[in-house]
């Protein structure tokens, strides 16, 4: 996958990529709106080129109270991510070039008032997406928020997301329309926050493509089994 290229079809204004983008460019407007008053820290994971926080603060007017850490793996991304930022003004925005799965990218920055983890969940495995929304408590101070999005394809993991936020101590806020053709979450922490543990790997960056190729080939598998449940060779 071409993860600089993936970002055109967010110009694409009839494209479901395009519309999640304007749902969560709102739902960070609102965040930021309705956070306390002083500095803001916040976090981006994957944060590719950082259309949904830096187009917000842009015109925000709590721009100049935000610090916020965008972490990415592509060069070009976060090179477009600071160039983007460069043109907003926003100086108190850092872009990093490294592994958004590592704990340790956040230390400085943990536990923030807002979280983005858009573009995640889609792409790693389950058991990584319930590890991530665990380590969220690390992440994310008292009453902050977390915005992150799942596509609603089979199978739909936007409803056990939800689960995995509430069992960690977080208050669904809103959640997207199931017909929507993506899914937009908000949750507020309502616990206390956790030390940061450093060393600790989040999740592991799969990609989309391979884990829809390895369901069919698992389906397809599946399909060939004998009634008695034996894989016929």
């Amino acid at each position: 996958m071409d993860w600089s290229a993936w970002h055109d079809q967010y110009d694409l204004a009839d494209s479901w990529m395009a519309q999640r983008l304007q749902t969560v460019q709102a739902q960070v407007g609102a965040a930021l709106s309705g956070a306390p008053d002083g500095d803001l820290r916040v976090l981006s994971l994957c944060a590719g080129e950082g259309r949904d926080l830096l187009d917000v603060l842009a015109g925000h007017p709590r721009r100049d109270d935000v610090r916020a850490k965008l972490v990415e793996l592509d060069a070009r991304n976060t090179s477009a991510a600071a160039e983007r930022a460069g043109r907003a003004g926003l100086q108190h925005v850092e872009v990093v070039t490294g592994d958004a799965g590592l704990i340790d990218q956040y230390e400085d920055t943990a536990p923030a008032d807002l979280v983005l983890i858009c573009g995640v969940f889609g792409n790693i495995a389950d058991a990584d997406i319930e590890h991530t929304i665990a380590a969220c408590s690390q992440l994310c101070k008292a009453g902050g928020t977390v915005i992150w999005t799942r596509h609603r394809a089979a199978p739909d993991r936007v409803p056990q997301i939800c689960e995995w936020f509430e069992a960690q101590g977080f208050a669904l806020q809103w959640l997207s329309a199931a017909d929507a053709g993506f899914g937009v979450g908000v949750h507020r922490f309502a616990g206390t926050p956790h030390p940061l543990r450093r060393g600790d790997r989040l999740f592991e960056f799969i990609g989309y493509d391979v884990l829809r190729q390895a369901a069919t080939t698992e389906s397809t598998a599946g399909n060939k089994r004998t009634p008695h449940g034996r894989r016929q060779l």
